[in-house]
């Protein structure tokens, strides 16, 4: 399903990947205050099925969905499932800048799976952001010397679950439909699920049902919006636009919960959005030497 490549429409996408998380990372965070990690995953994905289903319709129904792939499908969904349930659990063990900061060490794996089983080019331009990007992470989060708190290490496997998930996704978009991609994820998902948040269901109260449907809404089209900005764009050159999100969660969570955000914050910041503009650069080939 190869696009024109086209950095500005892989941005925009990312745009709307980046707006959709941030309103995850809240509501995940307030409903995990009444409810158990499996059933908000559970019922996110349930959620979100009904939320896809008019794109469904819209792309052929059911029977367009086949695939011809179902191992890397149902091997990328459990992974993605994993890092997930990490990811939201992390949530309530550490600040939300923490685990957004922790968290973008995912283009490291990204961009080396990549490179190695996608045959994508590292040039120095995505070198430089991914660089960028992790030492703006590092000034924002300033981890002290061997401490590192469960909330922190579980945030880091879930990392690494995302970048193997990414690469695979990227993968599953050379032949695969954007809407077949988020379909199987949603039924793959569910159904890993469905016996864990059954074993610790309870009734959410209505607050708590806004929460979810928050989560699923955006938990789903914030996929789709990755999914399509792989069509026009290599998996190294989109994953660190995603950077911005750490910023902007940190700001989100100084806003809402009253956590750190100062100078440090600004100047992490600064060098993201550095790293982000250098790699959206062209590509221009080096000149050849004059008289050759």
């Amino acid at each position: 399903m190869n696009q024109t490549p086209s950095k500005p429409k892989a941005a925009l996408w990312m745009g709307g990947w980046l707006a959709l998380m941030l309103m995850v990372t809240v509501a995940g965070r307030e409903a995990l205050r009444e409810l158990n990690v499996f059933q908000v995953m559970e019922l996110r994905t349930l959620f979100g099925f009904v939320l896809l289903y008019p794109l469904i319709r819209r792309n052929g129904g059911f029977a367009a969905m086949k695939t011809s792939r179902p191992v890397q499908f149902i091997g990328r969904n459990l992974i993605h499932y994993g890092a997930q349930l990490g990811w939201f659990f992390a949530l309530t063990l550490i600040p939300l800048g923490q685990v957004v900061s922790i968290e973008f060490t995912m283009p490291i794996w990204t961009a080396i799976l990549a490179a190695s089983f996608l045959g994508e080019r590292i040039t120095l331009w995505k070198v430089t952001a991914i660089v960028l990007g992790l030492v703006g992470v590092f000034v924002i989060v300033r981890p002290e010397a061997g401490e590192i708190n469960q909330g922190q290490l579980i945030a880091l496997v879930a990392a690494i679950g995302f970048g193997i998930s990414v690469a695979m996704m990227k993968s599953l978009t050379r032949t695969e439909k954007t809407v077949t991609i988020i379909f199987w994820m949603l039924v793959i998902q569910s159904i890993a699920g469905l016996l864990p948040s059954l074993y610790v269901w309870k009734w959410p109260s209505a607050v708590t049902w806004g929460w979810v449907v928050v989560i699923a809404f955006c938990g789903t089209f914030s996929h789709y919006c990755m999914a399509r900005a792989m069509l026009y764009a290599d998996a190294t050159v989109v994953l660190p636009m995603d950077f911005l999100r750490v910023p902007l969660t940190a700001t989100v969570g100084w806003l809402i919960y009253s956590e750190r955000l100062d100078l440090f914050t600004v100047l992490g910041a600064a060098l993201i959005l550095t790293g982000n503009l250098l790699n959206l650069k062209p590509t221009t080939p080096i000149p050849a030497p004059v008289g050759t």
